[in-house]
């Protein structure tokens, strides 16, 4: 590492690295892209010669060389083990959302990489989207949040179609498709927390922690929806919040937020496309409404210069690990309050 730049491997070049992750880390500033891990010669082979890159099947092989950061982009349930080998081996880690499989798990993690003095990001990239960053800024001029209502519903037949106009070609190996889609049987969970991850850490970013979760579930075939509410830490109001995965529509995320002295409106877009979110800021005691409008939008992008930030300019990284770990915290007490009818659950 010079104080400049960062020398940056990725394991695990599945979809989400071969679509996000990868072309970001070519076009991020302060990061010079140079290895990849992945089990699947398959896979990892072909993403090396594209990316003409140096290609691991083994992630020790990649830990080894002279790296000074990792992402891990592979299944949660590796996140907690290449978490650890990639601490132990001297590198910082950004770990795709959520952090770990537990709190429990997200625990060890997080007080490794204290031990260590390294930086542990999370890759919750919403955070990066400069919409949603104005809203956050925004809050503190609306005064003591009320009430928010936040969603995020996934599109179902649309999402294949527009994946395939948005997306990279994506390298697959059957074998290992077939293994994955056998691990996510139990879709309930599955749904909860790759979607849910998203929407909680929103939900802390933009008010605050939440001291008690209420939710309930319903499931048509494999289209599954959880309703839910919380309490505010900071100023005792309530958060409704929704995820529907999948809707038979086009893709909606979004939230409002209503203050004291204004209110905050935000449409998010399918992530892929790389816009920033349509945000309006309505302020009571001057009636002014603003609608920003950005040019730097890709937050996968934004994401990792972030995260090279926070080792360079020894920062803190955003979201870092405890950030990561109140986001699993919360999906758990979604998912044990869901199967309680509804219980409300403290935190």
């Amino acid at each position: 590492m010079t104080s400049e730049r960062i020398r940056l491997g990725v394991i695990g070049a599945g979809r989400i690295a071969q679509a996000a992750h990868l072309p970001a880390a070519t076009k991020a500033d302060r990061v010079d892209l140079v290895a990849v891990a992945d089990p699947s010669p398959l896979i990892v082979e072909a993403v090396g010669r594209a990316y003409g890159i140096a290609a691991y099947t083994n992630p020790a092989e990649l830990l080894k060389q002279h790296l000074d950061a990792v992402i891990i982009a592979a299944p949660d349930r590796l996140h907690l083990p290449l978490g650890i080998q990639a601490l132990r081996a001297g590198k910082h880690v950004l770990v795709e959302k959520p952090l770990a499989e537990s709190a429990v798990e997200c625990d060890q993690l997080i007080r490794l990489a204290d031990e260590l003095g390294l930086k542990l990001q999370v890759g919750s990239m919403k955070r990066h989207d400069p919409g949603i960053e104005y809203a956050r800024h925004a809050v503190e001029d609306i005064g003591p949040i009320l009430s928010m209502q936040i969603w995020y519903r996934v599109m179902a037949q649309l999402r294949p179609g527009t994946e395939a106009t948005l997306f990279p070609t994506i390298v697959v190996d059957p074998e290992v498709r077939a293994k994955e889609t056998a691990l996510k049987t139990d879709r309930e969970r599955y749904l909860l927390r790759t979607h849910g991850s998203h929407l909680f850490d929103s939900i802390r970013y933009l008010a605050g922690d939440i001291t008690s979760v209420s939710a309930r579930v319903a499931h048509k075939g494999d289209d599954f929806t959880w309703h839910g509410t919380g309490r505010l830490a900071s100023s005792g109001g309530l958060v409704s919040f929704e995820i529907s995965a999948n809707v038979h529509s086009d893709w909606s995320e979004g939230f409002e937020i209503f203050g004291q002295a204004g209110s905050i409106q935000a449409q998010s877009h399918f992530p892929f496309f790389k816009r920033a979110s349509d945000v309006r800021v309505f302020l009571e005691e001057s009636g002014a409404a603003v609608s920003p409008s950005f040019s730097d939008t890709n937050a996968f992008e934004r994401q990792l210069e972030s995260f090279a930030g926070s080792i360079l300019d020894d920062v803190q990284a955003n979201p870092d690990g405890r950030d990561g770990r109140a986001a699993v915290a919360l999906l758990e007490a979604a998912a044990s309050s869901a199967s309680n009818q509804g219980d409300e659950v403290r935190l």
